[in-house]
C-alpha cells in the first residue's frame, strides 16, 4: 500500500469505528488467513477490507482473506 492509501485507511477507520472481535487460534500476522465467519468491512477507494480484532485494525485482501497489514 502506498503511504497515501495508508492515510486514507487510517482516517476512514477512525471515523467509522467497529466493535472489536476476538478470534481464538488466529495469529494477527501479515499472511495469516481469517475465517469465512469474520465479516469484512469496505474502505472506499481501497482494494482491501478491514476488521477490528483484539482492538487492532486488520487490513485484509477480500479475495484470499489474508491479512495484508495490522494497524495498531
Amino acid at each position: 500500500m502506498t503511504p497515501e492509501q495508508q492515510t486514507v485507511v487510517r482516517e476512514y477507520v477512525e471515523r467509522h469505528p467497529l466493535a472489536s472481535i476476538s478470534l481464538l487460534g488466529v495469529e494477527l500476522n501479515v499472511g495469516s488467513t481469517l475465517p469465512d465467519t469474520v465479516e469484512l468491512h469496505e474502505v472506499p477507494d481501497v482494494e482491501y477490507r478491514y476488521v477490528v480484532v483484539d482492538d487492532r485494525t486488520v487490513l485484509v485482501d477480500p479475495g484470499t482473506r489474508r491479512i495484508v497489514q495490522v494497524i495498531d
